[in-house]
């Protein structure tokens, strides 16, 4: 796990990238119809999201409780590795996509983060004989924050500036959620108390947290450029 002194890097990192994109040329952006209807739609994506809209974990595996560890527990795992799922499959449409250099690496880091974290929930799940999902399985769940079949037809269609805009706007939404399952595990009775599970679910909280400050000042910064 990264610990606050390598996430403040990061932070740091791609501030500076944000600024001196500001400096190079807009990239061109491919023209779209209904261009302005669609930044309406996108942009509250992140603010007024309406979570409870996403609680349902889609068809769940068999998860029970041992030394230690609770359902609950269990349940967490197994629903984030699907949501780390989706957050890989946004990032990996980010190279060929135009985004800018800031957008480009924060994909990146998300995606090697991201896969490491599935690494290791998978090991937790295994070491306890839980079900671990499969990738079909995966990309089957349905978690907080998560995007419709219809939002990820639209961040795949954009190009440019337009992809950064999308991008960031809903993968905030996205991290909200992670969050989200977060506050749900905590308040869980008993749930949490596991050592590997508490660091694990405190430094993805952590994580988050910090990407939500670095895109939403990226996102600004596509806001103040001219269109």
């Amino acid at each position: 796990m990264m610990r606050a002194p390598v996430r403040a890097i990061f932070a740091i990192s791609f501030l500076a990238a944000a600024c001196a994109s500001r400096a190079e040329p807009p990239q061109a952006v491919v023209p779209e119809t209904g261009a302005d209807h669609a930044q309406a739609a996108a942009e509250p994506a992140h603010a007024a999201m309406d979570h409870s809209a996403h609680m349902q974990h889609g068809p769940e595996l068999p998860a029970t409780a041992g030394r230690g560890f609770t359902v609950a527990d269990v349940r967490f795992m197994q629903n984030m590795i699907g949501h780390h799922a989706q957050a890989i499959r946004m990032s990996e449409m980010a190279p060929s996509r135009g985004p800018s250099a800031a957008v480009l690496k924060l994909a990146e880091k998300i995606d090697i983060s991201q896969r490491d974290e599935i690494l290791f929930m998978q090991q937790w799940l295994r070491e306890r004989n839980q079900a671990v999902p499969s990738d079909e399985h995966a990309h089957t769940m349905m978690m907080p924050g998560m995007l419709t079949d219809e939002q990820l037809a639209q961040l795949s269609a954009a190009r440019g500036q337009e992809f950064d805009r999308l991008f960031l706007s809903f993968m905030i939404g996205h991290h909200e959620g992670a969050l989200l399952m977060v506050d749900e595990l905590f308040a869980s009775p008993g749930a949490g108390q596991d050592s590997d599970i508490f660091r694990f679910a405190t430094d993805v909280d952590a994580d988050q947290r910090d990407e939500i400050f670095v895109m939403q000042k990226l996102l600004d910064t596509i806001r103040e450029e001219p269109r």
